[in-house]
């Protein structure tokens, strides 16, 4: 474990202080904002939009990546919305028809007045019925006493038990009249907030349970029952429900409804429940809803839903990155002590712990000038850092506990990453040395910050069909990867001619058995292919990375760094990357010198580089760059 500390204390020694903007010693001495809409870091559009939203009423969609503060700005909606019109709701017993309870809705605290009122008066009739009970059991042992007969006992005993089973049924009768206090706002400063989330129907849209005791006078009465739902709990404040395209489309019909009516009913939602027969009166439902998820959410909403958010409110894209500027830099001090102040249970850190944090940022951003916006892993790594600090004894967190803490928290990504480069090298399937016809080391990511070397090999058989040859491509692709590769093709055909159709080209992403996405590996194919079809070798301490276009241009790809990264683990000497990416390399001083990043634009610079040098290469080069209209 401490060899790995050191070894990721090298790799962050970056020289130089980082300037934050502040001059402090500790987290102690920085001031965190008392309300939730102020400590919102690097979504100043949203915060505007929340602002409005919460002024005028407004429904927001907050669309983003988890982690970017979609659930703390909904909490934040709720402090600004007044508190002063909450109300409490009760269900009283319905004398004309029991399963259909009355609603009413009266100002906050009065409901427990209410309810203990109706208390109150029931004890009362049940004391009066106990004292008559007590009259006629004196009566009965009086008649006794003066006739002693056993016709006499056996009346007075009669009458006894007659009155005591009447007594019973009029104490339930008493307490069944009790109103039930559904919604109780009594004490509340702040408008509701109710977190939705994974809400089944019954918890979201309110329920009747169940009674087993349906007859005889056992039964539980229908109002007593009546269970409330998140959307009715949200009255007059913020119904929260992120990745609500996982909500059913019934559920979400059924929330259409309670936005547009501020007001539902509650019913049994099970058809096999007794509770099915139950409907109250409507119960209010005036809620602001925020709704979050990521761009998926937009493709499975109900069209209705999103239209009624649309038109009676706001969407919003939450950012995943903000600029890499001073003022910037303060915030994520202050995003520390926030973290710190929120925790409860880890210490201040340090200026120079701080400062790990921010270039955490720096280098999670994947962009040049820019910091992460995705700060609940950033508060995973402070939490982690805390706790280390607290296991050592220390009174501040340090940038040792930092250290430690990257090692310590490692993401489950980065720990299959290493594994898989560990095995990969130790069976030499991966190979930093010679040359190799059809062999290309493509780089990957899993996750979103851990990079892999991805083996590819190309193979040229004679074509099975006589009309065409195919490009046959396996490793566990996904549709975009599939795609990829389909335009690899145009680039072969364009410079090959004819004679491609002679053959069937196989390419294979070596034991991806985590499965391949996306198109960075375009290059790669291309490159492993060409080596193939001309048998020209190529370098295995190169690796790299990039999409291309059917036009021969090398495009922008995702993850460069971490990927740059997992080519230094595999001892690769050099790696190629988009030139659109060049300024998106976050390197430190220690790793950017055991690597050498080459940015390149067209396919014909990849070959350059990729390829054994040779008189054949230069052939293949020059009738590339002929065929490609780029170069026209």
């Amino acid at each position: 474990m401490s060899e790995e500390i050191n070894k990721i204390k090298n790799e962050r020694s970056y020289g130089e202080e980082l300037d934050l903007g502040l001059e402090f010693q500790t987290t102690e001495e920085i001031t965190v904002p008392e309300k939730l809409i102020d400590q919102v870091i690097g979504q100043e559009h949203a915060v505007e939009v929340i602002k409005t939203a919460a002024k005028q009423k407004r429904h927001v969609l907050l669309i983003g990546e988890p982690g970017t503060g979609k659930s703390m700005l909904g909490q934040a909606m709720a402090e600004l919305l007044p508190t002063e019109n909450l109300e409490d709701v009760l269900v009283f017993p319905n004398p004309e028809d029991e399963n259909m309870p009355k609603i009413k809705t009266v100002p906050a605290c009065q409901g427990r007045q209410i309810v203990e009122r109706y208390r109150q008066k029931a004890k009362e009739q049940d004391n009066i019925k106990s004292y008559l009970l007590l009259f006629v059991l004196f009566v009965v042992m009086l008649a006794v006493l003066m006739d002693r007969s056993a016709q006499t006992l056996l009346f007075g005993v009669f009458v006894l038990i007659v009155s005591l089973m009447a007594l019973s049924n009029m104490r339930l009768r008493n307490q069944a009249l009790v109103p039930k206090l559904l919604i109780d706002n009594c004490g509340k400063r702040k408008a509701p907030f109710v977190d939705a989330t994974g809400a089944h129907a019954g918890a979201l849209l309110g329920d009747v349970r169940h009674d087993p005791f349906q007859s005889g006078g056992l039964g539980t009465p229908a109002h007593e029952r009546v269970e409330p739902g998140m959307i009715h709990r949200a009255n007059k404040g913020v119904l929260f429900i992120d990745e609500v395209a996982t909500l059913s489309i019934k559920m979400q019909q059924s929330l259409l409804t309670a936005m547009q009516e501020k007001k539902m009913p509650i019913t049994g939602q099970s058809e096999l429940s007794s509770g099915a027969m139950v409907r109250t009166e409507p119960v209010p439902c005036d809620f602001i809803l925020v709704a979050a998820g990521n761009l998926d959410t937009v493709d499975k909403m109900h069209p209705a839903l999103r239209s009624r958010i649309r038109g009676y409110g706001y969407e919003v894209y939450m950012r995943t990155t903000m600029p890499d500027t001073i003022e910037n830099r303060r915030k994520l001090v202050r995003f520390v002590a926030q973290e710190v102040v929120k925790d409860g249970k880890i210490p201040h850190f340090t200026k120079d712990a701080v400062e790990e944090i921010v270039r955490e940022a720096q280098k999670r951003a994947g962009r040049k000038g820019h910091l992460t916006l995705r700060l609940r892993d950033l508060g995973g790594i402070i939490r982690a850092a805390g706790d280390i600090a607290i296991r050592e004894g220390a009174k501040y967190v340090t940038r040792e506990h930092i250290f430690k803490a990257l090692q310590l928290a490692k993401p489950l990504e980065k720990q299959l990453a290493d594994w898989y480069i560990e095995r990969k090298k130790e069976y030499q399937v991966i190979k930093s040395e010679g040359g190799e016809i059809g062999r290309v080391n493509g780089l990957a990511v899993i996750g979103e910050q851990s990079g892999i070397v991805l083996p590819i090999e190309a193979a040229v058989a004679p074509a099975a069909s006589k009309e065409e040859g195919k490009i046959i491509v396996t490793g566990k692709l996904g549709e975009i990867a599939k795609e990829a590769v389909q335009n690899v093709s145009a680039i072969i055909k364009r410079y090959k001619g004819e004679d491609i159709s002679k053959y069937d080209i196989h390419v294979q992403f070596l034991q991806t058995y985590e499965g391949v996405e996306g198109d960075s590996a375009s290059i790669s194919v291309a490159t492993a292919v060409i080596s193939t079809l001309e048998e020209i070798p190529v370098k295995q301490n190169v690796a790299m990375t990039g999409s291309l276009s059917v036009r021969g241009e090398v495009l922008p790809v995702g993850g460069v760094t971490p990927k740059i990264e997992a080519a230094i683990e595999a001892g690769i000497k050099q790696v190629i990357i988009p030139k659109a990416n060049e300024q998106d390399v976050f390197l430190s001083p220690d790793k950017a010198e055991r690597i050498e990043i080459i940015p390149v634009e067209t396919i014909d610079q990849v070959l350059q580089i990729a390829l054994a040098d040779s008189k054949k290469k230069e052939e293949l080069i020059s009738r590339i760059k002929g065929a490609l209209p780029l170069h026209a």
